[in-house]
């Protein structure tokens, strides 16, 4: 475990954990977001495939990510404190999930520190926000997702919303991130919200 500070005065605490699906810019937008609202300790999780994934998808690397969380975690490290539930924080997001990742979640598998926080907040009945990153998707995926919102998770993925007419890839990946921070209450004017239509003449 890295810290950023030795502050030790309680604020909010958000888990962000990177699975190996495609979308990891979904990720760093993520903490990005989350390091400029301020008020925020994150927590950050990166599967060994997040950092193959980033490198071929984008133009950061691992590094460009654990340098905006406060707390790295490496994921073979089942002692980190987000495996035990008397680690207290206010949920957790996996941004991107892959498929693999979801399945392990929804069945206990419990094999690496991302699965594990996750069941984790699920136990303790946390806020576990899943950005599922597949499509299309065959009927043993959608048991799987079944599985995870019954046992209280919320699946998000990134659905764009045209009605914004977007610009750019990046305004279709605030939309996403601006969806997940409102599960936790973080305050953000990553997208354009929608209003009732002005009547036409």
């Amino acid at each position: 475990m890295r810290g950023r500070h030795g502050n030790a005065a309680r604020m909010r605490r958000i888990i962000v954990a990177v699975s190996g699906a495609s979308g990891s810019i979904y990720g760093f937008t993520a903490l990005r977001a989350l390091r400029e609202a301020g008020g925020v300790e994150t927590h950050l999780i990166l599967s060994p495939q997040a950092a193959r994934t980033i490198e071929l998808e984008t133009s950061y690397t691992s590094r460009d990510f654990e340098a905006l969380a406060d707390v790295v975690h490496r994921e073979n490290d089942l002692a980190a404190s987000p495996s035990s539930g008397s680690f207290v924080h206010d949920g957790m997001m996996v941004i991107p999930c892959s498929i693999k990742s979801a399945a392990a979640i929804a069945y206990g598998l419990n094999d690496t520190l991302l699965t594990r926080a996750a069941d984790v907040c699920l136990k303790e009945r946390r806020r576990l926000v899943l950005v599922v990153r597949e499509t299309p998707l065959h009927l043993g995926h959608l048991r799987t997702l079944t599985q995870l919102a019954e046992i209280g998770a919320v699946i998000l993925p990134p659905m764009p919303a045209m009605y914004a007419r977007p610009n750019s890839v990046q305004e279709i990946v605030n939309h996403t991130v601006g969806k997940v921070l409102d599960q936790f209450g973080v305050a953000n004017e990553l997208f354009t919200r929608w209003s009732t239509p002005r009547s036409v003449p």
